[in-house]
């Protein structure tokens, strides 16, 4: 036992004791108690500090909307900073501390900024750090950066474990109050595949602190008897420590279940959190009704609460917030919980009820004071005494705890979160929830309904509803008699005039009332502005209990309804949700799919040294004995393509067959080079745009029959181009007749390329090869000798007479074996990524270094691709914009170092000789670079405005990442073969 935790009572099993730490300090807890309650049993009102302020913070609530009492659970790289209190669950070894304190939570040096409060207004930061300009980066930001966050991350690997599952029903229930479990008996009982799910460690809601007995016996034991019901049926799953976070499209809803967060040692069997994706048929929403704070002076001291969370800690978790209560109401719901303190025996010093008349009753003995106002509290570290405020005259009452009871809004973060907004109702004074189609209901205190007797009722027929909808037979709900209980009533307050100190709205960010005034005089009024100005609900409980107070203050200081105010937008996720839980089991080697080309064995054969590439696990080099560095094997290979013949895996391009009528239109609308007469059995380079004019991808595309076309894609965009495809087909064009088929994975494709190329490939094509029967770009279907069908294309990456074979991939590793058999008389040799890049840089060639989403098609020497003759193509309109064809824009050249052993790196600027090097000075930057054995020098592809008209400038090559300079001149971006004569060898 301690100080505050009562001597009977609650729903803890006093016969397991917990120890803890909070701080450092051991203290004593039971199982079934959150920290939250915990620290308070052990007298721990003080728990953390605000974010701007430094203020010193209490517990204010019970639930997950609680901005206050965060702290760091865990030690090591199991430290879990940013945690809820009020949610933990208490387990044995616990070990917590507190945050945004320095030394300690007690003597906390960035109090200090309490003194400052006054420089320190809503919007300071945008108009203290603008000037001067110099401080901004060597001043300024480091401050900033020290001081942003609360909880700090660590460092460390984490050691957990997380997983992603998937569930299909019929109705999911979010939340298992008595809404939720009357809709789960209910739909239970008629046969419905139902998920319930609640992120509290025990079912039963609102039901685990009623006081109001139900069937003649406690809430809680009608809550027990429910969930043994629900637990013997098998189309029922029951999920606890599950929170619901997110509703989207197709009625797929994300929940957060946290598998191992409150054991000390988590198993290796299981995650500690899984992420869950639950479809649903319907979905019934019962949060419940969050309690709202009230805005009066002090209002942010230790021992402040909500006065629900005083009748949770004392129903619930036999624990008193305080000795003496005082409890701050503007409806019947601070009556409630005074009865509840004094069945405890919990001595309230007195209710003041902000209105003047009410026809609630208070416990016999407790002193009312009706139309009176809380105007300033008393105490440093926590609360000692308040200052109430009747009819202009003020009283001091001493007490350690202040319940704040301000009315009630539905919890409806859920439905509001695609698009739809929340409606306010005039007669809940509060916002609620709109209609979001027949998928998605709303029911209980969630709906507005606030007394119990309604929750239940409409728990079982919305569900019901919802049964009968889906084609089940149900039969008239069984409802339990629930004891008397009056219908519970408030009035709207925004805040209390006559405060005598500040008036918190935002706890955590220490947002007051008047920097709301000051945003609104200053021109933030919306809500969305006012919220980012003075950063209220930006905190961590995403305005929970800020939220509608701003709303109504916003509305009170323009004279006009919340409803035209309205709230900030809700968007998932409704809680904090880690990365962890979102990676599930895609983190470290498995953080993508390893995707080996058909390739791969034949390449691991030959030496390759393999690379993550995109998706893709790609040879990038062929090392050999003797070669000491990458740069030797490279230069190697290299030298051979471009002396004999070489063979390269690519196996990974993107490959899509299109099949169909009007197959030939549609490639000439998204291509914007014409295909419409492209022959049969010829290939052609196409330039695909986005409907800004950028160049989108580039490949080549094969008619291997009047309807049949092979498109290849860059490695990169393979799946994105497929999907353009696609759209354009079912969205722009639905009208062509047409159809796709992707065969990335169906084909392994190997380039041989080299002057001896020709050779190699005679040697196992039955086919004629030569230049007549087979000239540059030729594509066809061939036999391969054994009789082995595969796909012949006259295509060139490297300048090289070259082709590429395309065989079933199953067949590749036997094919590019014989293949280099074949080849070895040749001086043949197998050539990875880095050479690949070499000899496109050298020929000039782009990749998706150059084609960024940048550029246009002139940019890149491709201008005349444009066609002129064709209606239309995608990019053709937006293309000739002024700026896409300004003649100062950035077009692709070559660079050469006027010193040819000076190195170029990619990423680096280009200025003119001369400059300084600045924004406005710039002309440029380098794309792609790489040493060419063939020019014994460092080349490199870059952008340089006007460029084209530039060859033969010398240009400055300005790395500050590296602290280079290197003097270049500009030229071609073809730096071998220009004439292109060793095509057609």
């Amino acid at each position: 036992m301690t100080a505050y935790r009562l001597s009977a009572g609650g729903l803890v099993d006093r016969s397991a004791p917990l120890t803890f730490t909070f701080d450092g300090q051991s203290m004593q807890g039971f199982e079934g108690d959150t920290l939250a309650s915990g620290l308070l049993a052990n007298d721990r009102m003080l728990v953390g500090r605000s974010f701007k302020y430094h203020r010193p913070r209490g517990i204010v609530s019970a639930g997950v909307s609680e901005p206050n009492a965060l702290v760091t659970l865990g030690l090591g790289a199991r430290s879990d900073p940013n945690t809820k209190a009020t949610v933990a669950e208490l387990y044995a070894g616990l070990d917590a501390r507190s945050q945004n304190r320095w030394p300690s939570l007690k003597y906390d040096v960035g109090a200090v900024n309490g003194l400052l409060s006054p420089f320190l207004s809503a919007g300071f930061y945008y108009k203290t750090f603008m000037w001067p300009a110099a401080f901004w980066e060597k001043v300024y930001e480091p401050i900033i950066r020290k001081a942003a966050g609360l909880g700090r991350a660590v460092l460390e690997r984490d050691p957990e474990t997380y997983e992603k599952c998937w569930a299909h029903c019929d109705l999911l229930v979010i939340g298992s109050g008595p809404t939720g479990l009357m809709a789960a008996l209910s739909a239970g009982r008629a046969g419905l595949r139902v998920v319930l799910a609640d992120e509290g460690f025990r079912h039963g809601g609102s039901l685990l602190s009623e006081t109001t007995p139900i069937d003649g016996a406690p809430a809680a034991a009608f809550a027990a008897a429910a969930i043994t019901e629900l637990e013997a049926l098998p189309n029922v799953t029951l999920m606890t420590r599950t929170t619901v976070f997110g509703w989207y499209d197709d009625n797929v809803f994300g929940a957060l279940e946290r598998v191992q967060k409150h054991v000390a040692t988590p198993s290796a069997k299981l995650p500690v959190e899984r992420l869950w994706r639950i479809a649903a048929r319907r979905a019934l929403l019962a949060t419940g009704a969050e309690e709202r704070p009230l805005v009066f002076g002090g209002n942010d001291r230790p021992g402040v609460m909500m006065a629900g969370a005083l009748s949770t800690y004392a129903n619930r978790y036999g624990v008193a917030a305080g000795t003496s209560v005082a409890i701050f109401t503007n409806g019947s719901a601070g009556y409630r919980t005074a009865a509840d303190l004094s069945a405890h025996g919990i001595s309230v010093a007195a209710i003041i009820d902000s209105r003047a008349e009410s026809p609630d009753v208070a416990p016999s003995g407790t002193r009312v004071i009706r139309g009176g106002s809380i105007v300033d509290t008393k105490g440093k570290l926590r609360l000692s005494g308040l200052v109430v405020e009747r009819a202009g005259f003020e009283e001091i009452i001493d007490c350690d705890a202040i319940g704040m009871s301000g009315g009630f809004s539905p919890v409806i973060h859920l439905a509001c979160q695609r698009g739809a907004k929340p409606l306010w109702s005039e007669a809940l004074k509060a916002f609620v929830a709109p209609d979001v189609g027949q998928g998605f209901g709303v029911a209980g205190s969630a709906a507005g309904l606030y007394s119990l007797p309604a929750c239940l009722r409409d728990g079982a027929d919305k569900a019901q509803a919802f049964a009968n909808d889906l084609g089940f037979s149900t039969s008239p709900a069984d409802l339990p008699v629930v004891g008397a209980e009056p219908d519970p009533s408030f009035t709207a307050l925004w805040y209390v005039a006559g405060a005598k100190s500040k008036a918190f709205v935002d706890f955590q960010n220490d947002v007051h009332v008047s920097d709301l005034g000051l945003a609104l005089r200053e021109g933030f009024g919306h809500v969305e502005h006012a919220k980012r100005y003075t950063t209220n609900g930006m905190a961590t409980d995403q305005g929970k209990l800020s939220g509608i107070n701003a709303t109504g203050l916003l509305a009170a200081m323009q004279g006009i309804s919340p409803a035209d105010v309205g709230t900030t937008t809700f968007r998932p996720f409704y809680t904090p949700v880690p990365f962890g839980a979102l990676a599930g089991t895609s983190r470290d080697e498995h953080a993508a799919p390893k995707r080996v080309s058909p390739l791969h064995g034949w390449a691991a054969r030959n030496g390759a040294v393999f690379i993550d590439s995109g998706l893709w696990y790609r040879p990038s080099w062929f090392a050999r004995a003797g070669e000491k560095t990458w740069r030797e094997s490279v230069d190697r290979e290299v030298l051979t393509v471009r002396a004999n013949v070489g063979l390269c895996d690519v196996s990974t391009l993107g490959k899509i067959e299109v099949f169909g009528p009007d197959a030939a239109e549609f490639l000439n609308r998204v291509y914007c080079n014409p295909f419409l007469k492209l022959p049969v059995g010829k290939a052609r380079y196409g330039l695909m745009l986005r409907e800004d004019g950028m160049v989108y991808d580039d490949g080549t595309t094969s008619r291997l029959g009047p309807e049949h076309f092979v498109v290849t894609t860059t490695t990169a965009l393979a799946g994105g181009v497929l999907s353009h495809m696609e759209y354009c087909a079912q969205v722009l064009w639905p009208d062509l007749n047409l159809r796709f088929c992707s065969v990335s994975d169906q084909w392994a494709q190997m380039a041989i390329a080299g002057p001896k190329a020709r050779l190699v490939v005679q040697a196992l094509v039955e086919d004629d090869v030569s230049n007549a029967a087979f000239p540059f770009l030729a594509a066809k279907a061939v036999t391969l000798k054994g009789g082995l069908k595969g796909r012949l294309f006259r295509i060139s990456f490297s300048g090289e007479l070259a082709y590429e074979l395309a065989v079933p991939a199953g067949y590749g590793e036997a094919v590019a074996d014989a293949l280099m058999e074949a080849g070895r008389a040749h001086g043949i040799c197998a050539y990875g990524l880095e050479a690949l890049n070499v000899l496109r840089i050298e020929k000039g060639h782009v990749t998706h270094a150059e084609l960024d989403g940048r550029v246009t098609p002139d940019d890149v020497g491709f201008g005349r691709m444009l066609s002129s003759q064709k209606a239309d193509f995608i990019g053709k309109r937006l293309s000739t914009r002024f700026g896409l064809t300004a003649a100062d824009r950035m077009q692709m050249v070559g660079l050469k170092p006027i010193e040819k052993d000076k190195d170029i790196r990619a990423g680096a600027h280009l200025l003119r000789e001369g400059a300084k090097p600045s924004t406005l000075n710039d002309q440029g930057y380098v794309s792609s670079a790489c040493h060419s054995p063939v020019l014994g020098q460092f080349i490199a592809l870059g952008f340089l405005k006007s460029g084209r008209e530039r060859y033969g400038e010398k240009v400055v090559i300005w790395d500050r990442l590296r602290g280079e300079e290197t003097l270049a001149e500009v030229c071609s971006p073809v730096f071998v073969d220009p004439a292109n004569a060793r095509l057609n060898l």
